[in-house]
């Protein structure tokens, strides 16, 4: 049986499964590969530091390891057990200028075993390890990730610091052969002094001053090289969206945008995108700390959708990234995990709100009406209009207002935020503005906004919120009920609200008869509300009465998920591992305002009457 893709004709469905489920069997040679390369370094930095070992049981087997080599082997130990230490994490992910670098230091290693210990067995091993790789040389095949010249800051930083603590063992373990009882900073400063190959105030006896200046120096040099490596090399920029590839993600929601109401998010411009050999289909994605970060629903026509997921898929395994998708729904679950063989795991429920059942009527809404009824008789009056209809000097000044509401410095959201307000090319977006005289404000009479961006052509999704503080609680309520109240004459019969996670384990916990596992959980999930407002957005959202659409996350394999969560955090901007302030370069999304899966969208403040 085969299938077609795109209208293409493609491979039996056994062997289209089995290509793309090959992965695992694919990693077992790399992954050994890596963890041996670890082990090996461990074991050359212990036979230069600790002189104990080297006259061990162990280190009758170091001897035959890339590393130990005469006079200088505890210089060279610690020089090629670092650098195999460095290589390791390349080698598991596949990384094939890692495996040229450990193809040019085995031969290294196995010259400097033979001239300096005339060593064959050394030797030997050295080929036969490079033998290994070079056998299974297609396995290592993955391109350099993403990359800028700031990691050779952040590797000399951390090298600096690892050789310094390293250095301050070496300089410490050799306590019988030590002149005088030098002091902890005494042994600092001749750990600085060897890093840079000149002789510090700590003396010795037998001629260790030579072992642990080498091991010094060679400690120090690797710093230098490595990062003057990583300033020099070629930069490879994140993906971004280009102007093209905009132009044709807005045919495609121009026709299938209804389906997702996640969709227009995908036009966010510091995100990559693949397309399905059709172009009729789209993913797109982020890399972020080597996974590949999905989110939504791919964008177009669902048949054309595994052309885009197979294509999305080979480009994680070029450049050997992990797969991941955020907040897919149940239908995109189901294609992602037919398609590629991953797992999903629920992630919480998107709130939606049918505008033909709004009503402020009735027991369930009496508190959301009662704080709107209170606050419009305080003075607050609302506007809903598109973003097309306001003036140039008016979406300034709400540009202005957003950005100096924020809540923190650090730009957040990822998947549910657009990352910009009154661009000419979103146009159809809503804008909702409360709105109160103020003559010491310097944005007039502007209270608090609200932004949705379409949803197809009958709905809108809930992108920012954002408020004065000093403005009284229940500006976002207050503005939610005004956006649907005038969803009728915009022509929204639809509107997706903020995104709550883990929204049934709460709603269940929390029921008489809850057992004492989910009891549990609740309580978990509450305490990290504290942090990351997930019980206070799910009772905000239950106001208004929605009907809940659950949403997934997808992923390979259980041990990806701890790495996914950080990069998660890391794209919504939970996590900030950028340079200071500062030294950072701006960004092409600048000038957005990113919502988060762990907080409303736009990073508004749940406050209650």
């Amino acid at each position: 049986m085969s299938v077609t893709v795109d209208g293409d004709k493609s491979e039996s469905v056994p062997s289209r499964m089995s290509r793309l489920l090959r992965g695992p069997r694919a990693e077992k040679v790399p992954s050994l590969v890596g963890t041996a390369c670890t082990f090996i370094g461990l074991i050359d930095i212990a036979a230069g530091v600790f002189p104990r070992f080297r006259t061990s049981r162990m280190h009758a087997v170091a001897e035959v390891l890339p590393g130990t080599l005469g006079p200088l082997s505890a210089a060279l130990s610690l020089g090629v057990g670092v650098l195999l230490l460095l290589l390791a994490h390349g080698l598991k992910r596949h990384k094939r200028r890692a495996w040229r670098a450990a193809v040019i230091l085995l031969p290294v290693g196995a010259v400097a075993q033979f001239v300096y210990r005339h060593s064959v067995i050394g030797v030997l091993f050295s080929l036969l390890l490079l033998a290994l790789l070079l056998r299974h040389r297609g396995e290592f095949a993955a391109l350099p990730d993403p990359r800028s010249r700031w990691k050779a800051l952040a590797n000399f930083v951390l090298m600096g610091a690892g050789s310094i603590a390293l250095g301050l063992v070496i300089v410490s373990a050799h306590p019988g052969k030590v002149v005088g009882s030098p002091g902890l900073s005494d042994r600092l400063e001749h750990v600085l002094y060897g890093l840079f190959g000149v002789e510090g105030p700590v003396g010795y006896r037998g001629g260790v001053d030579w072992t642990v200046g080498y091991s010094l120096g060679a400690l120090g040099l690797l710093t230098a090289i490595t990062t003057i490596y990583l300033a020099f090399r070629p930069e490879h920029p994140v993906a971004r969206l280009t102007e093209d590839d905009e132009s044709r993600l807005r045919a495609l929601l121009d026709k299938h945008g209804g389906r997702d109401s996640l969709g227009h998010f995908a036009l966010r411009r510091d995100k990559g995108v693949v397309f399905s050999p059709s172009g009729k289909a789209a993913v797109c994605y982020r890399v972020v700390s080597g996974v590949m970060l999905a989110s939504g629903d791919p964008i177009g026509d669902v048949e054309a959708w595994p052309g885009a997921i197979e294509r999305f898929m080979d480009e994680a395994k070029a450049h050997s990234w992990t797969p991941a998708v955020m907040g897919c729904s149940e239908t995109g679950g189901e294609v992602w995990t037919r398609e590629t063989g991953l797992d999903a795991l629920e992630l919480g429920d998107e709130a939606v709100v049918d505008v033909a059942d709004f009503s402020l009527t009735g027991r369930a809404m009496r508190n959301v009406r009662q704080m709107v009824k209170r606050i419009e008789r305080n003075g607050y009056t609302t506007r809903v209009r598109r973003a097309r209809d306001l003036s140039d000097g008016e979406l300034e000044r709400i540009r202005r207002a957003a950005a100096d509401w924020r809540g923190t410095d650090t730009e957040r959201g990822f998947s549910m935020a657009l990352g910009r307000i009154g661009d000419p090319a979103d146009g159809d977006a809503v804008i909702a503005t409360a709105h109160k005289e103020d003559p010491d404000s310097p944005y007039g009479d502007l209270k608090a906004i609200i932004h949705f961006v379409p949803w197809g052509t009958d709905g809108m999704s809930l992108e920012l919120m954002r408020r004065d503080r000093s403005a009284d609680p229940g500006m976002n309520e207050l503005l939610i009920v005004a956006a649907l109240q005038a969803s009728p004459k915009l022509g929204i019969e639809r509107v997706s609200l903020n995104f709550a996670m883990f929204r049934s384990a709460l709603a269940r916990g929390e029921k008489l008869g809850a057992g004492p596992v989910l009891r549990v959980w609740r309580g978990l999930l509450v305490f990290l509300s504290r942090w990351f407002q997930i019980e206070s957005l799910y009772k905000f959202n239950a106001k208004f009465q929605p009907r809940w659409e659950p949403r997934f996350v997808v992923y390979r394999n259980a041990r990806d998920l701890p790495r996914i969560g950080f990069a998660a955090m890391q794209a919504e901007g939970f996590v900030d591992l950028a340079p200071p302030r500062p030294f950072r370069r701006r960004s092409p999304a600048a000038t957005a305002r990113p919502c988060a899966h762990l907080a409303p969208r736009g990073e508004h403040e749940v406050r209650t009457a």
